[in-house]
């Protein structure tokens, strides 16, 4: 079978049993702060086993693009040395809120892999909780075990400890008992020599877990403690990426056609054969999934950056790139060109390839251009760290800054050290690697009581489009202690008038109010697992109480403007540039908005004022907002709304229209365009290949903006005693200013002739040598340029000249070629030992080369010591 049948027949399966069939959520998450990236198949439904929000169908079926490559879950070191882990991997899942729970679960899942996929019962395997003697005191799972034992053979069942049959999302949250079912596939020749029970959970390639059932009965508490909930829930996952394998009768993940034309795309792309080497294969299985990693996070909006979710993918593509540079000899950009192969491949079951197909490549070469060329330097670094290093063992503490600072990979500079004779501190090198991340851990960690309920109260609403205000009571809180924030609250009202932030737009500000008159910070608002949760550093002295609920009118008023300001920024750049224009990105807030969007190049001035044109043109026809609430995404899309990537949209949407721009939208608006005032562009840059970002104000920012330029317009005609054309004043004064450059330039060269004959008398031959050190009154350029001037002139030459140009030292260290070449000498570590006496330092090449330092009178002194370099 194959690939694209096998994931068919899973959803139809499950579709026959009444399951609904949903979209993947994107692999990038944006409302789970414990969360960058889906890691499982369950996360996009925490809202239903958390019991924040009732599903519109309690059973449904979908295959989920997952990324593990951090936290508990990480899978990045196995990605390439075995055969069935990976970074990116698709899970097939079915699920039950409140329905049916673990006999349908385990019968379904039998029937499916043994009557339907044809696997014999033979090869498999299944696992049961056997209970637990900790603080939780389970016992054993007897309701999965008599339903197994109704359908295999005892010997194939096997009793689980917690660490391998009890599934936790968290810390905290819901949990339960799992059956895993686990897949021999070994020759029988290895089977007759070791049981297949023998190896379940014992990390053996060809004897693999196929598919997890997790029975969702418990919540975690915050002190650890275990509750039963409400309602019990069913929870799987079936590795795609494994099933393939069974089904294609392979024995290696990577030899199914999931895999197989990305890897043939390698071998033709770097001219080497897969299943060659282990190094290559090695090489090519990483950048076969890595890619896959890559693509898909760039499709969902996660774009590769030095932070956060960024920092994650760009390490993958770092990690995918290295292993082409070390391994298959690429010194070219590659891995872009397997886009196309994967978009073709995955592109009918995950559209999102085919749309972000050049956006996709675009980022990648841009990456790997980059990423090459930091290999390059760090490969010179590296060998100068060889050079100067008086052992024979470079320390962790340089290796670390290597990686750090330049990002030049550890594993990379203990391959080339060994190569070299070297060595490499690797417990320094760790120590140094665990600092950070406990700095890092130590700034983001965030520990959260659990919630106090105040039963009487009903779930949360959103009110926030019509109302500023409101009369609320408290639904939930809980106390939260963040590293970086300190100890807060963290509440949940009846209904509340705060927008959370979401959609590139930040939470509401505000207070809350007693009765009694006591105030209450609302310091932001966020979304989490579809509850709208207000922060606060104080709690309520009567959190029962009744409360007004009242949003910073003025703050929110101008994050209105500048998101309405988006929509007609989004429409104006498609106009202008094109409607290959799509956005990737925004941030809006009261003071300023920035808006992410594709295009190929640098906008120009002239495109730029048609842009900011075109949004004042739609500010001054006073359009009014039409909005569309509660409509479905079908409906939106045919009256021409766009959706925007990366976005998970429900089963109801909202429409915001002005005038021809529409667009899905949960943020707030304006009532008429005219509310905006005036739109004013404050820059254009770019953020990848393919990405270019502008910095926008609207509003009183605008106003303020045009008053201050128009106070330094003033100033300047004041500067220029009053003058009726200050442009053209202008000009003149550059024009003289350039005149003046000329002749000072002129003079110097005239200075700079003059010296070269006082200084050519001066020079003197040492042992074959002529050396001269010298201060002189030349800035920089100047000096560079008399000493090849003199090299020019002279053989054998070694000159030291030193300067003071306001209040720093600069030292300068020129030495004739062929004195390089057979004398050994070097410009650039003379340099490095001279710049201590002016407390700096330098380098450059092994025949120029330049040091600054702070401490103008050492100058004397390192010309002094300048001649003790001469061999």
């Amino acid at each position: 079978m194959k690939s694209q049948d096998i994931r068919k027949q899973f959803l139809e399966y499950f579709k026959s049993k009444s399951h609904s069939i949903v979209a993947s959520a994107p692999m990038v998450i944006k409302d789970d702060p414990t969360l960058m990236f889906t890691n499982a198949g369950m996360n996009q439904f925490k809202e239903y086993f958390l019991g924040n929000t009732v599903p519109k169908n309690s059973r449904v079926t979908d295959t989920q693009k997952c990324l593990r490559v951090s936290g508990k879950h990480n899978d990045l070191e196995e990605v390439g040395h075995d055969t069935y882990h990976h970074t990116m991997f698709e899970m097939l899942g079915n699920w039950s809120f409140g329905d049916y729970f673990k006999k349908e679960a385990i019968h379904w899942a039998w029937e499916l892999l043994t009557e339907v996929y044809k696997i014999n019962p033979e090869n498999l395997y299944v696992s049961v909780f056997e209970g637990s003697e900790d603080r939780d005191n389970l016992g054993l799972d007897t309701e999965a075990l008599e339903l197994w034992k109704e359908i295999v053979p005892e010997d194939r069942i096997i009793y689980g400890n917690k660490k391998d049959n009890f599934w936790e999302m968290g810390d905290q949250g819901p949990c339960g008992p799992c059956s895993e079912i686990h897949i021999d596939i070994r020759s029988d020749e290895e089977k007759a020599k070791v049981p297949g029970r023998d190896l379940v959970n014992m990390d053996h390639p060809l004897v693999v877990e196929i598919w997890n059932l997790v029975f969702m009965q418990y919540n975690r508490k915050a002190n650890g403690d275990l509750e039963e909930l409400p309602a019990k829930h069913i929870d799987t996952g079936m590795g795609f990426e494994r099933l393939c394998m069974v089904l294609q009768d392979k024995k290696s993940n990577y030899d199914t056609d999931v895999f197989t034309p990305l890897i043939q795309e390698i071998e033709k792309i770097t001219n080497s054969t897969y299943d060659k080497s282990d190094e290559n294969d090695i090489a090519m299985r990483v950048i076969s999934d890595h890619v896959r990693a890559v693509a898909f996070s760039i499709a969902d909006g996660q774009l590769p950056s030095n932070t956060g979710a960024g920092y994650v993918i760009r390490r993958i593509l770092r990690r995918a790139i290295r292993y082409g540079f070390t391994f298959l000899n690429t010194k070219e950009p590659f891995i872009h060109k397997l886009v196309p192969v994967l978009a073709k491949q995955m592109g009918n079951s995950f559209p999102e390839l085919q749309s972000q197909e050049k956006l996709m490549e675009n980022v990648i070469r841009e990456e790997e251009a980059s990423f090459l060329r930091t290999l390059e330097q760090g490969l010179v670094l590296l060998e100068n760290l060889m050079k100067d290093s008086e052992s024979k063992t470079i320390s962790g503490e340089k290796a670390f800054e290597l990686y750090d600072t330049f990002g030049f990979p550890i594993d990379l500079t203990s391959l080339i050290l060994r190569e070299n004779g070297f060595s490499l501190d690797e417990k320094g090198f760790e120590a140094e690697l665990k600092k950070q991340k406990d700095r890092s851990r130590a700034a983001t960690q965030v520990s959260a009581g659990d919630w106090v309920e105040l039963a009487e109260v009903e779930n949360e609403a959103f009110i926030g489009y019509d109302h500023l205000e409101a009369e609320v009571k408290i639904a939930r809180y809980r106390k939260v202690d963040s590293k970086k924030k300190g100890e807060m609250y963290q509440i949940v009202l009846s209904s509340t008038p705060f927008y959370p932030e979401g959609g590139g737009q930040v939470g509401d500000k505000g207070i809350l109010m007693s009765a009694e008159g006591e105030v209450i910070d609302v310091l932001d608002t966020k979304k989490e697992n579809n509850l709208i949760v207000h922060f606060t550093k104080d709690l309520p002295q009567n959190p029962q109480g009744d409360f007004q609920a009242i949003v910073n009118k003025t703050e929110r008023a101008n994050t209105a403007s500048n998101h309405t300001a988006t929509h007609l920024l989004h429409q104006a750049l498609r106009t202008v540039l094109g409607t290959h224009v799509e956005q990737k990105g925004s941030m809006v807030r009261g003071g300023y908005l920035r808006f992410d969007f594709s295009h190929f190049s640098k906008m120009t001035a002239e495109e730029l004022e048609k842009v900011e044109n075109f949004v004042n043109a739609r500010i001054k026809e006073n359009i009014a907002l039409e909005e569309q609430r509660n409509t479905t995404y079908d409906a939106a899309l045919e009256q021409g709304a766009i959706a925007l990537f990366g976005e998970k949209y429900g089963d109801s949407v909202r429409a915001i229209k002005f005038g021809d721009s529409m667009e899905l939208c949960g943020g707030t608006h304006v009532q008429n365009t005219s509310d905006i005032w005036y739109f004013k562009v404050t820059g254009e840059s770019a953020v990848a290949s393919g990405i270019r970002r502008i910095e926008a104000i609207t509003g009183e920012e605008a106003r303020k903006h045009l008053e201050s330029q128009s106070a330094v317009l003033e100033e300047i005609k004041s500067g220029l005693k009053n003058a009726k054309d200050p442009v053209k004043a202008i000009n003149n004064l550059q024009d003289e200013n350039a005149a003046l450059k000329k002749q000072i330039e002129g003079l110097l060269r005239d200075k700079a002739k003059n010296l070269k004959a006082e200084l050519k008398a001066e020079i003197k031959n040492i042992n074959g040598v002529n050396f001269l050190s010298k201060e002189v009154d030349l800035d920089a350029g100047g000096i560079k340029d008399l000493a090849f001037q003199l090299g020019d002139e002279m053989e054998d030459l070694y000159l030291i000249f030193g300067t003071e140009q306001n209040g720093k030292a600069l030292l300068s260290c020129y030495i004739s070629k062929n004195l390089v070449a057979e004398k050994e000498m070097n410009a650039g570590k003379i340099i490095r030992e001279l710049g201590k006496f002016i407390q700096g330092g330098g380098g450059g090449q092994p025949f120029f080369a330049t040091a600054g330092g702070k401490k103008p009178e050492g100058i004397s002194e390192a010309l002094k010591n300048a001649e003790t370099f001469i061999k």
